[in-house]
């Protein structure tokens, strides 16, 4: 009896010693999880975002079990310490709020809920249009330049009439101006002189020119609406398209304008979702309006019924309705494949190509999970390949478009993960594919589908292929230049053009570097050949 007394004694430090190593284990435990997730091979980094997150929250809840059940504090001292780590938790949530997503990844940004918001920001500044300021008159050089639709001349996120000079350090670029914008994560497009964008200031969606060379505001059209959206934030997404002397521009609510680029006019309007009980994207309307052959066609509903809609583009009356692919956040674009004119549309579940006069379905490639989003561009190779890709674990894909007896039929060439694109567009060149895999710059083989390099961290960016030289926007709000070689990474500058997260693309007319995020804009002269 006496000796089963003293190995009882003897334990007890051992079980204290254990519960109080408990938390230490739990620490590290939780810690070389997160790092595990980080260091997952070809995972998307907002994936691995969240899995981190859940690790930490694994981590917290292990911690509360044990302190209250296995610590060696009493009954007291336990419940004192809830409630304290309760009240921290509370006072937490009293001083700070969310503002949005931190970056791509999604997890939310805290920040005090003292500070101004965005709204109130711009309701400090001159962003009003003052059309009794005299406006620089622009010159007919800068006048015949153009950046007129989302991705460049031909809509593939190429700009190959320029030769960038490659030393920003020796030759940096010249800032021409800078202003403060409304929210919205559109970017600009450029005709005669001018540089058109779409903002949110208060409860106003609006459609602004300014002058290219100065940024003075010229004229501003307005829609009492606004689109509101917790992560991405609210603001209009989609990028006006020049025609002549007409700007086509898709509000986030799905509001089709159609307006006269010298004065700003209402053309036509019509609002495409009301209009047919179509129901608005998660993330808001974002494909930019793709005119072609008098036909102003924009995304339609989430449903496969009306996903996709044609207009015509000087009454605004309503051309045909697809049936058959539902809308996503990519925009139509006009190809050529196997010698037929056609419609390139991305839904959520396939890529599909449309019959320009009538809207019927010729093909569809299916590929990827129907309930993540595509945001990518698809990618012309050659006269019959495509390439394809998207984030959240889709990967890219490249395959073939075939003709035969009439009938449309298409083939898988390679499937991989060696391009992982999100948000952000690649471009090709001399058979490569350059763009933002994952938030890093990369190079692609569009032969084997094999990524040559992957380096430098620019997050949930936007690109755009300037000759041999790759204009890279990155998240944090700096551009980069780097070069479009398979050789190797190299990056020859970079410039501080913005300071906060910045999702919009870039547009180049000429060397007109026109930037802007959800709350500033600049224009810089770039050094070129």
């Amino acid at each position: 009896m006496v000796k089963s007394i003293i190995v009882t004694h003897q334990s007890l430090p051992i079980q204290r010693r254990r519960r109080r190593l408990a938390p230490f284990l739990i620490l590290g435990f939780t810690g070389l999880l997160a790092v595990v997730m980080q260091l997952l091979p070809e995972v998307d980094r907002n994936i691995r975002a969240w899995l981190t997150l859940g690790a930490t929250l694994l981590g917290v809840i292990l911690l509360l079990l044990w302190l209250l059940f296995f610590s060696d504090l009493r009954w007291q001292q336990r419940i004192a310490r809830l409630g304290l780590m309760v009240g921290l938790l509370f006072l937490v949530k009293t001083i700070t709020r969310t503002d949005g997503a931190a970056s791509g990844t999604g997890i939310p940004r805290l920040v005090w809920r003292w500070l101004p918001t965005k709204d109130e920001q711009l309701a400090q500044t001159t962003i009003v249009l003052d059309n009794r300021a005299p406006v620089t008159a622009a010159s007919a050089a800068e006048k015949g330049l153009r950046f007129a639709q989302f991705l460049g001349p031909n809509r593939d996120g190429r700009v190959d009439d320029l030769s960038l000079f490659g030393d920003w350090v020796v030759s940096p670029p010249k800032e021409l101006w800078r202003r403060p914008v409304g929210l919205g994560w559109t970017g600009f497009v450029v005709a005669d002189g001018l540089a058109i964008t779409q903002e949110q200031v208060g409860e106003n969606e609006l459609v602004t020119a300014y002058v290219l060379r100065t940024g003075q505001p010229v004229w501003a059209h307005t829609n009492r609406v606004r689109f509101q959206e917790f992560l991405g934030g609210d603001g209009p997404r989609s990028t006006p398209t020049i025609v002549g002397d007409r700007v086509y521009a898709f509000g986030g609510t799905g509001i089709l304008d159609c307006l006269s680029l010298s004065s700003g006019q209402l053309l036509w309007s019509v609002d495409v979702l009301k209009t047919h009980s179509l129901r608005n994207d998660t993330w808001g309307k974002s494909s930019a309006p793709l005119v072609v052959d008098g036909r102003v066609i924009v995304s339609g509903g989430t449903s496969s019924e009306k996903g996709w809609l044609a207009y015509d583009a000087e009454t605004g009356r309503l051309l045909w309705a697809a049936n058959g692919e539902a809308a996503s956040y990519a925009s139509a674009v006009q190809v050529v494949l196997a010698g037929v004119k056609q419609i390139l549309v991305t839904g959520p579940q396939a890529v599909a190509g449309l019959d320009p006069a009538s809207g019927k379905a010729g093909w569809r490639f299916v590929w990827g999970n129907p309930k993540n989003p595509k945001c990518s561009q698809p990618v012309m190779l050659g006269n019959d390949r495509i390439f394809v890709s998207a984030g959240y674990g889709a990967g890219c894909a490249v395959f073939e478009v075939a003709l035969a007896e009439g009938l449309f039929t298409t083939r898988e060439l390679w499937r991989g993960k060696s391009m992982k694109t999100q948000f952000n567009n690649v471009a090709v060149r001399e058979g490569h594919l350059y763009g933002l895999d994952d938030g890093f710059m990369a190079c692609v083989d569009i032969t084997t589908g094999k990524r040559l390099w992957k380096d430098g961290r620019y997050g949930s960016g936007q690109t755009l292929l300037v000759g041999n030289r790759v204009l890279v926007q990155s998240e944090p709000g700096w551009v980069a230049l780097v070069e479009a070689k398979p050789s190797g990474f190299t990056e020859l500058g970079r410039i501080n053009a913005l300071q906060s997260k910045t999702w919009n693309n870039p547009a180049l007319a000429g060397r007109y570097l026109l930037v802007r995020n959800d709350q500033e804009a600049v224009c810089y002269e770039l050094p070129s050949k």
